[in-house]
């Protein structure tokens, strides 16, 4: 992919960072956010708005039945999870009612931070939900496939080896990741990463005092 290929000039610039479960997306994006880089997790605000959204609410009951819901109003994640886990239509389902309204959430979330000259966007489903259309840059985040269920299975004690594999099986590679990336960071637990990402903001920051952002 070519670097920085939008042709828009407004600011902030925009920056995705994805990767697979357990590939270290949200380490790296601390180290961002330490560099006073604004980070959107959309996962985090996907779950927030299924809680919060009230249109969002409206279309999973319609769409799952009231058990969507508990009696204080909060997800029945348990009972979504369910629904969704094994079946690729109520998954397809859900995320077509999610994804749009996280969309609008970032949009907002932007035209708040127009004083930075990019912003983070942390999303593991950046390419599979095709929001990565509206980006300027594509960063991801790879790390061997074993190291990541140890991580996760480390992190995550509800999860089962069981669990972690399936949710790899549903994810892109990160072959196919990497091919339509600009950038990649290699979290394998050996390769020094800050190095990489104060390279990759200082980049960031020259092209942008530059007049060819886009060249």
């Amino acid at each position: 992919m070519v670097l920085y290929k939008n042709s828009r000039n407004n600011f902030p610039k925009q920056v995705g960072i994805t990767g697979g479960i357990g590939a270290g997306k949200s380490m790296i994006c601390r180290a961002f956010s330490s560099l006073d880089i604004p980070v959107y997790d959309a996962d985090s605000r996907g779950k927030w708005l299924l809680a919060n959204d009230a249109i969002l609410k409206r279309s999973v009951i319609e769409s799952f039945g009231e058990e969507s819901y508990l009696s204080d109003a909060s997800p029945n994640r348990k009972f979504l999870a369910q629904k969704v886990f094994n079946d690729q239509a109520a998954l397809k389902l859900l995320n077509t009612l999610v994804h749009p309204r996280v969309a609008d959430d970032y949009r907002k979330w932007v035209s708040m931070h127009q004083e930075f000259p990019y912003v983070l966007k942390e999303a593991a489903l950046l390419f599979e939900s095709g929001s990565y259309h509206q980006l300027d840059v594509i960063i991801n985040v790879s790390a061997p496939v074993e190291i990541r269920i140890e991580r996760v299975l480390g992190r995550d004690t509800h999860r089962t080896l069981a669990d972690v594999r399936a949710i790899i099986a549903k994810q892109w590679t990160d072959e196919d990741r990497e091919t339509q990336s600009d950038h990649v960071f290699y979290n394998d637990g050996h390769t020094m990463l800050l190095p990489s990402i104060l390279a990759f903001h200082e980049k960031m920051l020259q092209k942008l005092n530059n007049t060819d952002f886009d060249q």
